[in-house]
């Protein structure tokens, strides 16, 4: 990088990038130079490639267990930072974008994935359905389709979004990853903490599943405590897991508690009372399947309370569409006016800075994207599927995804979070309403109308976040086209990291569904299918799903936020206990005293943002690797690691040490949080 570059670099973002600019005034980022800035390197491609794969894996796991998709532009970008000090040549700010925005890709296309296509391995599951189980090729192709088509329809939109809304959109993400990226030796510092703290969460992970050294879960069934629970059929458990407690920080102790209120009305109001009046019932109620008055607190929450929290989650989804309506509007005119004036602009010289794709790359990319979900539609599912409905499956792809793309990256712009569950939900219906007029019913039509769903989603969570992307690049000066070029290759290796993942995590006991897995996206999606195509759904469970979405519509009322209530209704307890720990011990980090500064408050913001971080990433990496190791060598050959031995694996000394782990864990992570200093300077 040039030297005016890095005392830009030194002095931070320039005065006018995140207000509008006057008349005739230009924004000139951090790295303006037209030549001489090392963008796309060896360093940059290695690194960005190998982050790229491991968080995807790591994203995936994350995603499945608590339904939400971790952002991972901001851990990779601290983590390029700091590894640029051990280089003879240090990194320049244009490698480490380059190294997030490949990165970044993980988080994205894993997002638009596992929150559709578990519900077919949880479909396949039941014979009677007749749903094929997806292999890991169809996984990678949807991933890899969406993720091309995302880009491709955002592209025409850079130029609306970067240079004529300059300073019009908040951009949330984007500021944070810039911040971490213009820190510098801070940053470098940091690096070291969200290595110190992602060996602790993978180490302390690796002791409870994979050598069994304490219990996973602690349940509170101990002394009075545990007679009162008996006694009125309440449930109350933590998982102990170092991941959990970091995303629990992250999420912030806010929607920490809402999602926990959320379990507590499933567990302590809702269970309580169908037991308490299905107790009176003399035969088996559907979906049931023993009767109630012998049925445990879980067994009640699976069969009858978890169904309320999946319409709760299709309820705020569809709302949240809603909702973007005017937002949707003003986004399509966007993209129809962008598309009119993109060879007005690509006929001028434009500098370095502002060098995109062609329309003619664009309209290229799109025709072959659109050939390739023609084949993969017609031969690739293996359902036999007729070239018309192949058509039109095509047709429903690209168009939702032409009108939502805009809608996607104008949330991310504007608060940050991308409403992608609500505008996949209103595919799926499209979609399978449409497959029923043509005449596919049964598993065949319900397995094309999630694959359809499945591209929409993942084309939907790239675009929001690739917008990101680029407003980071225009901040800091990076080449809107090699970012642009790079993403297809990042969304390719993404698509392989999320296949591979999804597939060892399939075949986990239980499988997505269960309590170790719960996938409550893909639940929600999998209700939805089979109500549309009338698979084995009873009159009650529709009862249910509708209570929920009328739940969700009393919390938009009383302005709670519905979907992570819902999530807190549709996960296990002991998930969303962990998770309020997290949001705790984030409250107490960030507590001001009346002797701190705002400078120290700001330091323990960002090292706790940092351990957290870690914390998440090494305990769900180590959860991919615990996974692995189960297919490999299955659990008779991985009981031989185990240091209490499955029956001591649940018993009283296991819960009294997952108990001390937790807490000390807890401590560790608000000490040293707590400790950070104020960089020099």
């Amino acid at each position: 990088m040039s030297p005016d570059a890095e005392a830009n670099a030194t002095k931070g973002l320039p005065e006018n990038a995140r207000r509008r600019l006057e008349p005739g005034e230009v924004y000139v980022p951090v790295a303006s130079a037209e030549t001489g800035v090392p963008e796309i390197t060896g360093r940059s491609l290695a690194l960005g490639f190998l982050f790229c794969a491991l968080f995807s894996m790591a994203a995936a796991y994350l995603a499945l267990v608590v339904g939400q998709a971790i952002e991972a532009a901001i851990p990779i970008a601290i983590v390029a930072v700091g590894l640029a000090r051990f280089f003879p040549r240090r990194s320049s700010l244009i490698e480490n974008v380059i190294i997030t925005s490949i990165g970044a890709n993980s988080g994205c296309v894993v997002a638009g994935s596992v929150f559709t296509i578990p519900a077919l391995y949880m479909l396949a599951a039941d014979p009677a359905m007749g749903v094929p189980l997806p292999n890991v090729l169809q996984v990678v192709l949807v991933s890899f389709l969406g993720g091309c088509i995302g880009i491709l329809f955002l592209v025409p939109l850079r130029y609306s979004f970067m240079v004529e809304n300059h300073g019009v959109f908040p951009w949330p993400e984007a500021t944070a990853t810039t911040e971490v990226l213009m820190t510098g030796e801070s940053a470098g510092d940091s690096a070291k903490v969200l290595g110190l703290s992602a060996a602790l969460g993978a180490a302390y992970d690796g002791v409870v599943t994979t050598f069994h050294g304490m219990a996973s879960t602690i349940n509170c069934q101990v002394g009075t405590a545990g007679v009162v629970l008996r006694k009125y059929f309440l449930t109350l458990r933590f998982s102990n897991f170092a991941a959990l407690l970091g995303i629990g920080y992250i999420i912030g102790l806010k929607y920490d508690a809402i999602l926990c209120a959320g379990s507590l009305l499933s567990f302590w109001v809702l269970v309580p009372i169908v037991k308490a009046v299905g107790s009176f019932a003399p035969a088996i109620v559907a979906p049931g399947t023993k009767l109630i008055s012998a049925m445990t607190p879980d067994e009640v929450f699976r069969s009858y309370v978890r169904i309320i929290g999946v319409g709760g989650i299709a309820g705020a989804g569809i709302m949240g569409v809603v909702s973007s309506m005017p937002s949707m509007v003003r986004s399509i005119a966007a993209n129809l006016r962008s598309l009119g004036h993109q060879d007005t602009r690509e006929a001028r010289a434009v500098p370095r800075v502002d060098r995109t794709l062609s329309t003619t790359f664009v309209a290229v990319g799109l025709v072959i994207s659109a050939v390739l979900c023609l084949l993969f539609f017609s031969y690739g599912l293996g359902l036999g599927t007729s070239f018309g409905v192949a058509v039109v499956a095509t047709v429903v792809v690209m168009a939702i995804a032409f009108l939502f793309a805009p809608v996607a990256a104008r949330a991310v712009a504007i608060v940050g979070t991308n409403p992608i569950s609500g505008m996949t939900m209103v595919t799926l219906i499209l979609t399978g309403m449409v497959l029923l007029r043509l005449g596919l019913s049964g598993g065949r039509g319900m397995f094309l109308t999630m694959m359809v769903g499945g591209v929409v989603c993942t084309a939907l969570s790239v675009s929001g976040g690739f917008a990101t992307d680029l407003k980071v690049g225009h901040w800091l000066g990076a080449t809107p086209a090699r970012q642009i070029g790079l993403k297809f290759f990042g969304t390719f290796v993404a698509a392989i990291g999320c296949g591979v993942a999804m597939y060892v995590l399939a075949r986990q006991p239980g499988g997505f569904g269960s309590a170790a897995i719960p996938a409550p996206q893909a639940s929600a999606m999998k209700t939805i299918l089979t109500g549309i195509f009338g698979a084995g759904s009873s009159g009650l469970q529709w009862y249910l799903f509708g209570l929920g979405v009328l739940l969700s519509l009393l919390l938009r009322m009383c302005a709670i936020p519905a979907l992570p209530f819902s999530l807190g209704m549709y996960l296990p307890i002991d998930l969303n206990t962990t998770l309020l720990l997290g949001g705790l011990v984030g409250h107490f980090v960030n507590h001001k005293r009346a002797a701190d500064s705002e400078a120290s408050v700001k330091a323990r913001e960002n090292r706790g943002i940092i351990v957290a971080s870690g914390l998440m990433a090494g305990g769900a990496l180590m959860g991919m690797g615990d996974a692995v190791l189960k297919m490999c060598v299955g659990e008779a050959g991985q009981s031989r690691l185990h240091l209490l031995g499955d029956a001591a694996f649940g018993s009283l000394s296991g819960q009294w040490l997952a108990m001390g782990g937790m807490l000390l864990l807890a401590l560790w992570t608000l000490l040293y949080s707590r400790r950070a200093k104020v960089p020099a300077g």
